[in-house]
């Protein structure tokens, strides 16, 4: 492991000025679980891009600079720190730039994954793994979706239409999860490291900032698909409660033309668990692969024993389609004509 430097400030009387408070929520700033598809056990976090990263641990009473590598273990529910220097538990640690503002750190879960991001980092320990939080500008998030969600080679337009729906998931869309506001699976939103400035992902979050999707003048939380199959579905069609938006069925040229097709073989017994709602399909999916029943939109016939299923489109069709999308904007709609074909009756509107 690499040496890291670090100073560690002990002082009783100055207790109250190193104590870690959870910043308080605002509309600004989204809280995202990451990496946690690793269920990681140990992880090693380093400053990124030359800037500063400084840690405190829960308790508040050790502060850490840190220019180097600082690897951090679970041992139960406690978090070891460990460098060439020190060895401490701590309960929690909380890393930011020094002034209680974003920084640029790298977390690496070694031989499986490493990545940059922006923001202040939580780190906790649970029963299970750690969970590595990462407190981000929402602006920040909404880039990092769209550089991770949207096809590749995608026209402008239809990244700027991403951009709202992503910046609209995440300002109405927390509660999700107990202890933060989105995970950075499909779950909630795929997220990745933030594209660099001046990038098509970039630059069509900056264009639409502070745009969210209403209706009836309120934000919701936008859905999205990567292919409709044709046609997209309301939440009645596959048995979702409605709790702001309803969606609508529409048509989408682009899969009626260009549908992606998929086969899957099941047994009969996993076959009788699939019916025409999303939670089955999720269940099914968990059990069998998520390329198994790979959309809501198929037919099925019984074949020697087990049940033969023929779809087309990816992810549940609700929602913008995200290879129709980039098609209309190809042939020159515009980021409103495409959010108003796919969320019919709703409205773009600024945040205030």
């Amino acid at each position: 492991m690499r040496r890291v430097a670090i100073v560690v400030v002990i002082a009783i009387a100055a207790l109250a000025a190193f104590a870690v408070a959870q910043p308080p929520a605002d509309k600004n700033n989204v809280s995202v679980s990451v990496l946690g598809l690793f269920h990681p056990q140990e992880v090693e976090i380093s400053p990124a891009n030359g800037e500063l990263l400084e840690c405190k641990d829960g308790a508040g009473a050790d502060l850490f600079f840190v220019d180097g590598a600082l690897d951090l273990r679970r041992q139960s529910t406690k978090i070891l720190l460990r460098s060439a220097d020190v060895t401490k538990s701590a309960d929690s640690v909380f890393c930011d730039n020094g002034q209680g503002a974003p920084t640029n750190l790298l977390v690496t879960i070694a031989g499986k994954i490493s990545r940059r991001y922006r923001g202040e980092l939580e780190i906790r320990a649970d029963a299970r793994e750690l969970l590595v939080l990462v407190r981000m500008n929402l602006e920040t998030a909404v880039a990092s979706v769209v550089a991770a969600e949207s096809p590749p080679g995608a026209p402008q337009e239809m990244l700027k239409a991403q951009a709202v729906a992503a910046r609209s998931f995440f300002v109405a869309g927390k509660g999700r999860h107990h202890n933060f506001d989105f995970c950075d699976t499909t779950h909630c939103q795929f997220l990745r490291q933030p594209p660099q400035s001046g990038s098509p992902a970039a630059s069509a979050a900056a264009a639409t900032q502070g745009m969210v999707l209403a209706y009836k003048d309120s934000p919701f939380a936008a859905m999205y698909s990567a292919s409709c199959g044709g046609h997209t579905h309301s939440l009645q069609d596959l048995g979702i409660a409605v709790k702001d938006y309803p969606y609508y069925a529409v048509t989408c040229d682009y899969c009626l033309r260009h549908p992606e097709k998929w086969v899957a073989q099941l047994s009969e017994a996993d076959a009788s668990r699939l019916h025409a709602t999303e939670s089955s399909r999720l269940q099914l999916a968990r059990k069998l692969g998520w390329q198994t029943v790979q959309s809501n939109s198929y037919s099925w016939q019984r074949e020697q024993g087990s049940v033969l299923i023929a779809g087309v489109g990816k992810g549940h069709g609700i929602g913008l389609c995200q290879r129709g999308a980039a098609d209309m904007a190809r042939h020159g709609a515009s980021f409103q004509e495409i959010l108003a074909h796919y969320y019919p009756n709703t409205t773009v509107k600024e945040l205030r």
